[in-house]
This record gives C-alpha cells, sequence and structure tokens, in this order.
C-alpha cells in the first residue's frame, strides 16, 4: 500500500509543451445521443487543465460500458461522441475533435497534426474487445502488449486519472504505463488516494463502516480488512439475510447466498463485538414496489422478502454511528429503486449529512451503486467529506488489494 502513496504525480513531471496521452473515465451515462449525468467528464477537468496550462497536446482515451459484440459497436449506441460536446462546452477556449476509432493510421496522423492546446478523444476503448470477425478478444480488457505498445506510441508521458478503472489490468492502463518514457496519476486519482488513506492508514477514531449490497461474497475481503481498522460494522442491504440465515433467522425468500453461510458464521464469530446486524426490515411478499410489512428478527420474515432495513434500525445504526469521527460507506440499505424502500439508504444519508456538518467527522462515500443512491434521493457531494469515483476501486483499496492501473506508474 505504501507502494501506491509514492507513485509519481504531475508535480514530479516536466510537461511543457509535451504530447500527453490521459487514461480518464468517461463511463457515462448516455440517453438518445445525449450524456445524462457529466460528473465524471467534470471530475477529470483538473488534471486536462492543469496539461492545457502547460500548452500540451492532449489525447484522451476512455471506456464506455462493455463490448460483447459487432452489434455494440456498429449501433453507435456505446460511442464516445456524445461526451465531446459537453467537453466542448467546458472548455470553449480550446479545440475538442473526435475520431470514431481509437487505433491504426488515421489515430496516428491525427496526433501528428495535434497542435499546443488542442484535445483529441479517441473512440471507446473496449472496441478492441471485439474483432472485425465479430469475436470477443479482448484486446483492451485482457491488456493486449501490441494494444499498449501502439497507444503508448502516441505519446511522451502517459497520466493515469481514472480510479474508476484502477482495479482493472487493461491495455490503457497497465499497457501504456509499462511502454511508455513516462508515467503518472492524475489529479483525480491523486485525491481518490488522499481521502481513502484516511480510512486505510491511521484513520481519527472512533471509526465505523456501513457495508451493503447483495452479496457477502462481494464484501468478503474488504470485512475482513476492516475488522482490522473498524471499531464498529453496520451491516445492511440484501448480503445481511445470508448473515441471518446463520443464526437460524427465518428470512423468509429473501436473497441468500448458501454457499457463504459458513464464512459468514466466520466473520460473525471473528467481529462478535464490532459487527451489528439489522433488527427489523421492510417486506413485500414479491418483488415490487408495493407497500411494505415491517417484520422483526424475532418474528422472522414468515415467506416474505426483506427489501430493506427498518425504522428501529435505522434509529439503532444512529445511536452506533453518533460518535463517529470516520466513516466507510458502501453499498446501499435497501432497494433504493423502488420508492417504498429508499427509507434505510435515504437515512443513513441523512445521518452522514449531519455528522459532516455539525460534527464535523469525515464521511467517505465508496463511489458506485452507493454514490448513485446518493445523489439520486437529492444528496450532493457537498453533504459529504468525499464521494468516491470508483466503487469497486475504493472497496479494493480498503481491502488492501493491490490496484494495477496505479501499481503501473513510475514511483517518485
Amino acid at each position: 500500500m505504501q507502494d501506491i502513496l509514492n507513485k509519481k504525480t504531475l508535480d514530479d513531471i516536466d510537461c511543457e509543451g509535451a504530447k500527453v496521452i490521459i487514461r480518464v473515465d468517461f463511463n457515462v451515462p448516455i440517453k438518445d445521443g445525449v450524456v445524462t449525468d457529466p460528473k465524471r467528464i467534470v471530475a477529470a477537468l483538473p488534471t486536462i487543465q492543469y496539461l492545457l496550462r502547460h500548452n500540451c497536446k492532449i489525447i484522451l482515451l476512455s471506456h464506455l460500458s462493455r463490448i460483447k459484440n459487432l452489434d455494440d459497436i456498429k449501433s453507435g449506441k456505446k460511442s464516445l461522441a456524445p461526451v465531446v460536446k459537453v467537453l466542448q462546452e467546458l472548455l470553449p477556449n480550446h479545440d475538442v475533435l473526435f475520431l470514431n476509432v481509437n487505433r491504426g493510421p488515421s489515430v496516428v496522423d491525427a496526433v501528428e497534426k495535434l497542435k499546443a492546446g488542442q484535445i483529441l478523444l479517441l473512440e471507446n476503448t473496449r472496441y478492441c474487445d471485439v474483432n472485425a470477425n465479430g469475436e470477443l478478444v479482448k484486446l483492451e480488457s485482457k491488456c493486449d502488449e501490441a494494444l499498449g505498445k501502439e497507444w503508448a506510441s502516441l505519446a511522451t508521458i502517459f497520466v493515469n486519472d481514472a480510479f474508476g478503472t484502477a482495479h482493472r489490468k487493461h491495455a490503457s492502463n497497465v499497457g501504456i504505463a509499462q511502454y511508455i518514457a513516462i508515467s503518472c496519476i492524475g489529479l483525480l486519482i491523486q485525491k481518490e488516494i488522499t481521502n481513502l488513506s484516511k480510512i486505510a492508514h491511521n484513520p481519527k477514531r472512533p471509526v465505523v463502516a456501513i457495508l451493503g449490497g447483495a452479496k457477502v461474497s462481494d464484501k468478503l475481503k474488504v470485512i475482513n480488512n476492516l475488522l482490522e481498522i473498524a471499531d464498529k460494522i453496520l451491516i445492511c442491504g440484501a448480503m445481511v439475510y445470508t448473515f441471518l440465515k446463520t443464526q437460524n433467522v427465518d428470512v423468509g425468500t429473501s436473497l441468500l447466498e448458501p454457499e457463504m453461510l459458513e464464512e459468514a458464521k466466520k466473520i460473525l464469530q471473528k467481529g462478535k463485538d464490532k459487527i451489528m446486524l439489522p433488527q427489523d426490515f421492510l417486506c413485500v411478499s414479491e418483488f415490487v414496489d408495493a407497500s411494505p410489512t415491517t417484520r422483526t428478527v424475532t418474528q422472522g420474515l414468515n415467506g416474505m422478502m426483506g427489501l430493506d432495513i427498518g425504522e428501529q434500525t435505522l434509529i439503532t445504526f444512529g445511536a452506533a454511528l453518533a460518535g463517529a469521527r470516520t466513516i466507510f460507506w458502501n453499498g446501499p440499505a435497501g432497494v433504493f429503486e423502488f420508492k417504498n424502500f429508499q427509507a434505510g439508504t435515504k437515512g443513513i444519508c441523512s445521518i452522514l449529512k449531519k455528522l459532516y456538518h455539525e460534527h464535523h467527522a469525515f464521511t467517505l462515500i465508496g463511489g458506485g451503486d452507493t454514490a448513485a443512491a446518493a445523489v439520486s434521493l437529492g444528496f450532493q457531494e457537498a453533504d459529504f467529506s468525499f464521494i468516491s469515483t470508483g466503487g469497486g476501486a475504493s472497496l479494493e483499496f480498503i481491502e488492501g488489494s493491490p490496484l494495477p492501473g496505479i501499481a503501473a506508474i513510475q514511483n517518485k
């Protein structure tokens, strides 16, 4: 982990007038050819603007969604073209150019013609995952050496600023870093590491972690690592039913991972003084957005499925969070997409907002679904200390797992 904190940043390189290739995260929602949420584009601006101030010629690489077949490419629905309009509006004094390919002679030609202060966005990197015959070859996703070398040959400096994919070993992050003269992390990744380190290294105590989401298997490593870091771990989301099942609680038809029961039992034994489970749930008889019934752990769920934590649990969680100085939250408390099952996630957001503003607690939301839930429920970035841009990457950072996209960058 110490190695991650020792990576070259923009301050460590001389980029004046250089040709720079940046891996950004423009994996944004697009509907009918229009970007519906530009937050990730805005998050990349500080690094782009820094390089523009140093008269750089900038090449941008990003993925957009997954590419599984030729139709994904030919339909144009996963093209980065709509991003250009947003980027041009955000940078009105600079030319933002776009190529509907990301490799080959036309890319080399466009890069050679680039002038200082111009930006060239190349097409979705994952277009390289499917070949002309429609075969799934995953050149980007499996870090193909030739592809990494080709992209690296376009510039003299590589800046990785895509934290959302830092936990993946792709040709557009690890591949380029391996074959370019100079590499560093951008301002966004620097900010991510600084904030996540406040949880992983010497956090202010008490430390409380809130873990939700669907599966114990997804959170196994992070729970084990947080048992070493946190003073309390509050568990919610669908994964809670696997934990309750080990205590012979009737969980009805709630989501269950039978193969994880033994592991869940071990976690509860190991963290018996730290782990808190919900006491009541909002339940329905089938997976629909219907008016819920409240059931307690004592009553059992009686053939119903739990889709959110109940009011009593929210009060208990609030009490457990009351004196916390550091809070890490990853995973919604319930099916927040359903109006009847937003109360748990919304309640946790409100508690964290108050702790941040009134008690100056450090509150970090670990990206992905949790960040999407907070925003969709009317909360803003200003309501928390930090919202990570990477769900999987932030989890793996807290797990203590190496992040290949950052590990490949040169050390100071």
